[in-house]
């Protein structure tokens, strides 16, 4: 039987919304062992000067607890 936990995590990135996902697990993976997924719960701009400067992806990475 598995348990698994679900965090919540947010990264950005100033290139696009693929970026700050695969920077979120790369990240989430450095802390978290037998990540196993990942839901994205929100995506958001940041504008300067009426462009977009920056993309947030808010998401709930699960992850195996070990035995």
């Amino acid at each position: 039987m598995s348990v698994a936990r679900v965090t919540e995590i947010s990264a950005t990135s100033a290139v696009s919304f693929e970026d700050a996902l695969k920077s979120g697990i790369d990240r989430a993976n450095k802390t978290l062992r037998n990540v196993k997924g990942a839901w994205v719960k929100e995506q958001q701009v940041e504008v300067k000067d009426g462009k977009i400067s920056g993309y947030r992806v808010n998401m709930l990475v699960t992850f195996v607890l070990d035995d």
